[in-house]
């Protein structure tokens, strides 16, 4: 069970939010801000690893250690000394509350491989430009159904020269995908990119997809 998950049935039964949706909403917002606020102190003390896995699942995330096969996804569950041992390597943000003010966690981290962020709400452009940290070890990215990035965030993602695979779909606020798509192609040659979405249908059926 993640953070949030654990704690929004106390939150939405109040009488005070359950009668008013705006104040829910407003509630929320200041919530997940906290959530994603970077504690520099708390990272010098139990290390980027550990405190990038806090925030991940405080924001109802989950991640998968370096060299094991389970994944984490409840934040009772962390585990509680040899922080040093624990290196995120694959990290799954669906449905999480993951804010741009959060990624500064992502620094610093050495063995992250594989990211997927679908239908992450308050996920933008911002956010992306972020991801720079893990230009040396990240090879597989998944971004959809993220209805805040454009163009430009797309186009950044250029910067991440070691991708092997790369995926991208439900982006509507990517106005330009055809172009987004050309510029990601000319700047990560060795990578696989599936944008059906920047494919014009005529050639999608062309090539019998």
């Amino acid at each position: 069970m993640s953070f949030l998950s654990a704690i929004r049935p106390v939150i939405a039964g109040t009488k005070l939010i359950s009668s008013n949706i705006c104040t829910q909403r407003h509630l929320w917002g200041w919530l997940n801000a906290i959530f994603n606020s970077v504690d520099d102190e708390r990272i010098k003390v139990v290390g980027p690893d550990r405190a990038c896995a806090e925030w991940l699942l405080r924001c109802g995330a989950s991640v998968r250690w370096k060299n094991f096969d389970r994944w984490e996804k409840d934040y009772n569950h962390l585990p509680t000394s040899g922080f040093d041992k624990f290196k995120i390597e694959d990290i799954d943000a669906t449905d999480s509350a993951i804010m741009s003010i959060g990624f500064p966690h992502l620094n610093n981290l050495e063995h992250v491989k594989k990211m997927i962020l679908h239908n992450c709400t308050y996920l933008s452009d911002d956010g992306l430009f972020k991801l720079d940290p893990l230009a040396n070890t990240l090879e597989h990215l998944q971004i959809s159904s993220c209805g805040d990035v454009t163009n430009k965030g797309i186009m950044h993602l250029s910067h991440l020269r070691e991708l092997k695979q790369l995926t991208l779909y439900g982006l509507p606020e990517v106005r330009d995908k055809e172009t987004c798509l050309q510029h990601l192609k000319d700047h990560l040659p060795h990578c696989s990119i599936d944008y059906q979405d920047a494919i014009p249908v005529v050639n999608r059926h062309s090539n019998g997809k």
